[in-house]
């Protein structure tokens, strides 16, 4: 999940306005060609995105297109059957991935915020794929700790950034040798670069323990806001 970005935040220190106005534009405008480049997915999925950017507070948290079509690939790609998602929002990326599983795969998507699992549950109830989905509501961290060591084809982090490091842990446990973590926000709008404040520290923090194992192979991908590609290594 995206956050909306205060006006300066993203604005590198030393540069001009007018600079920094020109590298908005162009990665602005990269991020609509892309998605114009990017298969369309589902109507149920169009109409998620349309609610979510209309009736909800914090309309960026939205995966999207163009990320969503991706972690269809990378199930897909992965043959991935038992799903991990660590924060639900409206959806989206749940029913994107349920979407691109077989008829037996499942989908457990966790969300703490009684609002925002109520719209899933409404949106997951309206879908051909809803039996493939599971949405279990608290503390992520909590639930997670239920689940079982190396039984997991994929986990998906999109959730409360100072836990990532956390989830990262758990999620290394519950995916098998093989298998994949995807977790989104790993630029956190650059601030990973020079980070100065909680969210920034912790997001870099995850970025550098990522980068330190050595029981993973990974991919840092420059998509959106930054998706870091992590494969567990055979045993």
């Amino acid at each position: 999940m995206d956050r909306l970005p205060s006006p300066t935040s993203t604005r590198p220190r030393g540069t001009s306005s007018d600079a920094y106005s020109f590298m908005d534009m162009v990665a602005r405008n990269a991020g609509l060609y892309a998605a114009d480049h990017t298969s369309p997915l589902s109507d149920l999925l169009e109409e998620v995105e349309r609610y979510t950017l209309t009736q909800t507070s914090y309309p960026s948290m939205l995966t999207g297109r163009v990320e969503g079509r991706f972690l269809q690939l990378i199930v897909q790609l992965a043959n991935a059957q038992d799903i991990v998602d660590i924060g639900t929002f409206t959806g989206y990326s749940a029913l994107a991935m349920a979407e691109a599983i077989s008829p037996w795969g499942k989908i457990l998507t966790i969300e703490h915020n009684p609002g925002h699992a109520d719209i899933a549950q409404g949106f997951f109830d309206r879908s051909p794929c809803r039996t493939k989905i599971t949405l279990r509501r608290g503390e992520a961290l909590e639930i997670l700790r239920t689940l079982a060591d190396g039984k997991t084809d994929m986990v998906f982090i999109d959730a409360d950034k100072r836990n990532y490091s956390a989830y990262y842990g758990e999620s290394m446990r519950l995916v098998r040798a093989g298998g994949l973590i995807v977790a989104d926000n790993a630029l956190w709008y650059g601030e990973v670069l020079d980070p100065q404040d909680d969210e920034s520290r912790a997001m870099a923090d995850f970025n550098a323990l990522v980068q330190a194992d050595d029981r993973a192979d990974k991919v840092f991908l420059t998509i959106r806001d930054g998706i870091y590609l992590i494969r567990r290594k055979p045993d």
